[in-house]
């Protein structure tokens, strides 16, 4: 993924002049990601892993929501960690760094939002392993494959097939429970035998 290719005017266009950042549709995302979690978890969700988080705007929402929350966002635009990383705690990285980062977890909430359509398929792999071994919670894998049709940025959109991601998904230990949402190993003790058949 080339850093250089996340620079402001690319955060610009996409989050403000075609509103894929607005608010509104923020706040549903959150707010159904912290629901998700605290469903299963049974209490507030502590901590939050954001991969692939841009500029971090997930920063603000969790800690309107949750304020004692810990936020962790990763992301590979040398723009956005060095405009934003201090006040929004950002590190620079990809999907393949996470093992790398000193990241500590587990978290109760990963978020993973339109990031693996443009990674190489090594990085999703990796990516992907690193997330389910941090995971303490629910993850929040938002994932767009060749039958799907959407409206957005095209430029390295890699088009895999849906069996490909169940796959990797699988080999990852991640366990589909709803739309978007996955739970790792820790939870699956508490999943019904339905849930875990996905």
């Amino acid at each position: 993924m080339a850093t250089q290719r996340f620079d402001r005017r690319y955060f610009d266009h996409w989050y403000r002049e075609e509103g894929f950042g607005s608010p509104a549709r923020l706040d549903r995302k959150v707010r159904y990601a912290l629901g998700a979690a605290e469903y299963l978890l049974e209490r507030p969700v502590r901590s939050v892993l954001d991969v692939g988080c841009g500029e971090g705007s997930w920063f603000g929402a969790i800690r309107a929501a949750r304020p004692r929350a810990r936020y962790v966002g990763v992301d590979p635009s040398e723009y956005a960690v060095s405009r934003y990383g201090r006040s929004r705690h950002l590190r620079l990285g990809g999907l393949a760094d996470l093992d790398r980062l000193g990241l500590r977890g587990p978290f109760d909430l990963v978020v993973c939002v339109d990031v693996l359509a443009y990674a190489p398929d090594a990085d999703v792999r990796a990516g992907l392993r690193s997330m389910s071994r941090l995971l303490g919670g629910v993850a929040l894998i938002e994932v767009f494959t060749s039958e799907d049709h959407f409206v957005g940025d095209t430029g390295g959109y890699r088009r895999r097939r849906p069996a490909t991601y169940r796959r990797w998904f699988a080999e990852a230990g991640l366990c589909r429970i709803g739309p978007s949402l996955f739970a790792g190993e820790s939870l699956r003790p508490h999943l019904s035998a339905f849930e875990r058949g996905w």
